[in-house]
């Protein structure tokens, strides 16, 4: 009888990880980076902070303070941002470097974890911002069918 050894069973896993199946850990993480502030905060943190329209935050990565990501982020609370910011560093997406000033300087920085997704995330982002007015129109026509 064969034993198999934990660095197997982790690669087997990997293997077979599947999001359609209900117990696939890929499923809490698509939960995980489809939430909205998410999204904005991987976008946020590799732009060069404009809210110009047509954006693509495309920019080099770097790091922002906290209270520069929630002025860049109009609407989110500090209890959401906190909370954001603080699962995206679990999930090794993002930095967080504490700066021993007076008063104490706090960044976060995307990690190369981070950029990869960030990646994917701008294209969405670039969707939703092109498309959007095709939506609303698409929205209309259902809703007046609907009615």
């Amino acid at each position: 009888m064969t034993t198999t050894t934990a660095a197997r069973k982790r690669d087997q896993a990997k293997a077979e990880y599947d999001a359609f199946l209900a117990q696939c850990p890929s499923r809490k993480l698509l939960d995980r980076i489809a939430d909205k502030w998410v999204t904005l905060v991987l976008a946020a943190l590799r732009s060069d902070g404009s809210h110009q329209f047509g954006a693509d935050c495309a920019g080099e990565p770097r790091p922002m303070r906290y209270s520069e990501l929630s002025r860049l982020l109009a609407g989110v609370s500090q209890k959401m941002l906190t909370q954001t910011l603080r699962s995206l560093e679990r999930d090794g997406l993002i930095t967080r470097s504490v700066v021993p000033t007076v008063p104490v300087t706090v960044t976060y920085e995307l990690t190369d974890l981070g950029v990869s997704l960030h990646e994917v995330i701008r294209g969405l982002k670039g969707w939703a911002e092109t498309h959007m007015d095709d939506v609303l129109a698409n929205r209309a026509t259902y809703d007046n069918q609907v009615a």
